[in-house]
């Protein structure tokens, strides 16, 4: 297949080193220090399970280079969502599908009437990534999944097509007939991720082996679970517990969300979409969201980037 990741940051150029490692022709998007270094030396990824060091990648930073492909692996910061999805329509053909992979919880809402409908379905990612250096993707802990579909649930040949290749490449993937509730999923657990990260300037470990760091991660994901309720999608109260007990299994004692690690870069943050939409829409619906405004107010000086 050919597949543009849009860009080669921590998860476009995570998946899309695993599906080049697999044999596809995939063009990675990228600019700066990092595209330099991905052209000189090619693109690394450094995980549990064994690197994998893509020498000879297609990189660009001009998507017009790139011409029409079967997925886009949509994947920038989300403040740069729209100037991006314009940079995407030339690698955009009638048969395409574009995967946003990002954080929040609006970003097919915000692609798709630039890129189209028909070209646009929903997804989310759960992998604990970072660009380490120019040219490398740092893979924390050994948990990879996307979950896709169209957002009114009906099949998708295409999106089925890439499915079948990103299994046969390693990757944990399923085509979700109900991707709203699965938005809503992990955009509680990446909320309670971020601001507990961000705010305590610690990692998952400690956060979760202290019961006041342990109740507030708690806490921000029943805030956010409600919120969600609240707008009618269908999410059991049980869910908390399930995410709850993934923590303790399954996350990395030293993972930080990539708002923290934005924050210790000082770097613009995601803050406004994650604890600052939960904190909008609670007041909108007349939702209690204590903990996720303290945690937007608290953070909110360093959101446009603060060294």
């Amino acid at each position: 297949m050919r597949i543009a990741a849009m860009a080669a940051g921590g998860i476009g150029g995570y998946y899309g080193a695993r599906l080049a490692a697999a044999g596809h022709d995939v063009y990675f998007i990228a600019r700066g220090a990092h595209r330099e270094a991905i052209e000189k030396t090619g693109l690394l990824l450094e995980r549990p399970e064994g690197n994998i060091h893509i020498r000879k990648s297609n990189v660009t930073d001009d998507p017009n280079k790139v011409g029409p492909v079967d997925i886009v692996l949509f994947g920038v910061k989300l403040w740069d969502t729209e100037r991006a999805a314009e940079m995407t329509r030339p690698m955009v053909g009638p048969n395409t599908r574009v995967l946003p992979m990002q954080n929040g919880i609006d970003s097919y809402e915000r692609i798709s009437p630039i890129v189209g409908v028909e070209n646009t379905v929903a997804g989310v990612t759960y992998v604990a990534t970072t660009i380490a250096r120019p040219g490398v993707i740092r893979q924390d802990g050994t948990f990879q999944s996307i979950i896709c579909g169209r957002i009114d649930g009906r099949p998708d040949p295409q999106l089925q097509a890439f499915a079948d290749a990103a299994k046969a490449a390693g990757i944990e993937i399923s085509i979700s007939d109900n991707i709203q509730r699965d938005r809503w999923h992990k955009y509680i657990f990446l909320t309670a991720t971020s601001g507990c990260t961000a705010v305590t300037r610690t990692t998952m470990g400690p956060i979760l082996a202290d019961p006041d760091m342990r109740r507030m991660f708690y806490n921000i994901m029943r805030e956010t679970l409600k919120v969600g309720q609240a707008k009618g999608v269908a999410i059991e109260d049980s869910y908390i517990d399930q995410r709850m007990e993934f923590a303790d299994k399954s996350v990395p004692a030293n993972m930080k969300a990539s708002m923290a690690n934005d924050l210790d870069r000082g770097n613009r943050l995601e803050l406004d979409w994650l604890a600052g939409t939960v904190s909008r829409l609670g007041k909108e619906l007349n939702v209690p969201t204590p903990v996720n405004d303290t945690i937007y107010a608290a953070l909110k000086p360093y959101r446009m980037g603060k060294r």
